[in-house]
């Protein structure tokens, strides 16, 4: 079955049942399905803490995906930590820390937001455009403006929440995505992704708060 016809599918019965949260989306999770979500992963990509490349892992790829699905299912995959970066921020002096995962990592990311993006998907708003497939910031300009012309509106409010992502709260972030996700093997993965902590200068930083690409506060643990 196709990729698109499995998020079809699970679109339909995320509108069927709003109020209830899905089970059995990991039967999804399959080589096939992981092999769709590799050809999404960006190529040139730096490596994450095993040093490993996005074309040096296809290479690799027949062979570990058996096991990563395997580990994934039985609940034994272990998110290693993602490398910290760190990138101008445009007209600031501050800089803005960025997580890169391994390629492993990332191919079982995207296979899970490949999973639950279509019950997102048809709840979000039209007019709702960060991190959504097929649309882009010029597209969010694009409909403000047209909002602004039909309106006539005088006044634009903008507004950014400082270090949003540094202090999410895990207990909240994953009651929030239970209400409609409700796999086990789903909800455990992305508890352990939040939990995989930051490699910075030769030290492993767990976290309380905030997801690991934004982790500022933290202890040192063994990242082995």
């Amino acid at each position: 079955m196709e990729v698109s016809t499995i998020q079809e599918r699970i679109a339909d019965m995320a509108r069927r049942y709003p109020e209830r949260g899905l089970t059995s989306l990991n039967r999804y999770l399959t080589e096939d399905w992981l092999k769709a979500a590799f050809a999404k992963v960006q190529k040139n990509a730096a490596a994450g803490v095993d040093g490993v490349i996005a074309r040096e892992y296809e290479g690799q790829m027949g062979n570990r995906l058996p096991e990563l699905v395997k580990l994934a299912h039985s609940g034994e995959y272990i998110a290693p930590p993602v490398r910290r970066t760190y990138i101008e921020k445009p007209g600031k002096s501050e800089k803005r820390p960025l997580g890169i995962p391994t390629v492993e990592d990332k191919l079982l990311q995207r296979g899970v937001g490949m999973l639950i993006e279509p019950i997102y998907e048809a709840e979000f708003y039209n007019f709702s455009y960060g991190f959504r497939p097929g649309r882009s910031a010029h597209d969010a300009v694009k409909g403000l403006r047209e909002a602004v012309t039909r309106m006539g509106t005088g006044w634009i409010l903008d507004v950014d929440i400082r270090k949003f992502f540094d202090t999410l709260d895990h207990g909240h972030l994953q009651a929030f995505v239970r209400q409609r996700v409700r796999d086990g093997v789903l909800n455990r993965l992305i508890g352990k992704w939040l939990k995989a902590g930051i490699l910075e200068d030769g030290e492993c930083r767990s976290n309380q708060y905030g997801t690991p690409q934004w982790v500022s506060r933290g202890q040192t643990v063994n990242c082995k």
